[in-house]
């Protein structure tokens, strides 16, 4: 027997879940890991925004250290954002321009020599993203695509192969690595703890970089559905701007959101083809709900499970010979 699914399906009593976390939190990093507080990483993001409330709340203030992390593709509001949630927390930040690191390990120069085997004339004055096409226009094969915009503004969408997207995105990925390695400088240098900001969503799917984003000493709401977090950060009164903002990946030169890469869904429809995929409630009833065909949602079903299949690889720790 499945139980009936709607949006409020996802809703919590924000008091009472903040208040658990918040004792989780300070049992994990003061008790059991014995650091005295812990550093993330601000994006201007709802995820990192609420993990910084929790964390400010849970250690007090004084605790936790707010790392900026700037690089000359990231989105303008990013550091003002990340700034005015700080502000608003009363926690110390540092800032650390990630630019250099990026150029020295070959991330722009990697990523861009690809692009031009599938765009000849994209250069310095371009700007690119890499897309997923939703998978409700779509069928099972939801191809990666990429966008790239020259400087008159002329876009174009092209379909990349399983190698050039891979380089892309490996190269991409060399920002998440770099960001990680700075929070872990940082915590050992104060001897705290690092603070993952996954939700539910990117923890389950795998929306995240092994050894990158996805590297944390404690993850406060992994558990949490995108659209509960949100509700957290009503309870946190986090500042309208953030909680208006659309979530993005900040990692192309062009704006990128979270959906167009990787969900191909909006994040409360994804929030709930997720809880209905883990409660087995049957795609008719999702359909019904999502107000979509029986076949879209059997194709939504038919993405999450692929999704977390891959995903195994990047939850497992290193392999050891017996």
């Amino acid at each position: 027997m499945t139980e009936d699914l709607s949006f409020k399906s996802l809703k919590i009593e924000p008091k009472i879940i903040s208040d658990q976390i918040e004792s989780w939190v300070k049992d994990e990093v003061i008790g059991r890991m014995r650091k005295k507080g812990v550093v993330l990483g601000l994006s201007g993001g709802i995820d990192s925004s609420v993990c910084a409330a929790i964390c400010a709340k849970a250690l007090g203030k004084e605790r936790v250290l707010g790392i900026l992390m700037p690089e000359r593709e990231s989105e303008k509001d990013t550091n003002t954002l990340g700034e005015k949630i700080a502000e608003h927390l009363g926690i110390e930040t540092t800032m650390e321009h990630i630019t250099p690191i990026l150029k020295t390990t070959g991330c722009y120069r990697r990523r861009d020599e690809v692009i031009r085997m599938t765009v000849p004339d994209y250069g310095p004055t371009w700007r690119a993203k890499v897309i997923l096409p939703s998978i409700l226009g779509s069928n099972r094969l939801n191809i990666s695509q990429l966008v790239t915009r020259s400087p008159e503004g002329i876009e174009k969408i092209t379909r990349m192969n399983a190698k050039s997207y891979l380089q892309i995105v490996a190269a991409s990925n060399f920002k998440q690595r770099t960001r990680k390695m700075i929070e872990y400088y940082h915590a050992e240098r104060l001897n705290f703890a690092v603070v993952g900001t996954p939700n539910r969503l990117e923890y389950d799917l795998g929306f995240f970089v092994k050894n990158g984003d996805g590297a944390a000493d404690i993850k406060p709401i992994a558990h949490l559905y995108k659209t509960q977090v949100y509700q957290l950060a009503e309870h946190y009164s986090i500042p309208q701007e953030i909680r208006k903002r659309t979530p993005t990946t900040d990692t192309y030169s062009l704006p990128q959101t979270q959906e167009e890469f990787f969900f191909s869904l909006p994040y409360d429809k994804m929030d709930l083809s997720l809880y209905a995929f883990h409660k087995r409630i049957s795609s008719k009833e999702l359909a019904e709900v999502l107000e979509i065909t029986v076949e879209q949602a059997e194709w939504i079903f038919w993405d999450i499970e692929r999704k977390i299949k891959n995903s195994e690889f990047l939850h497992l720790a290193p392999a050891i010979f017996p």
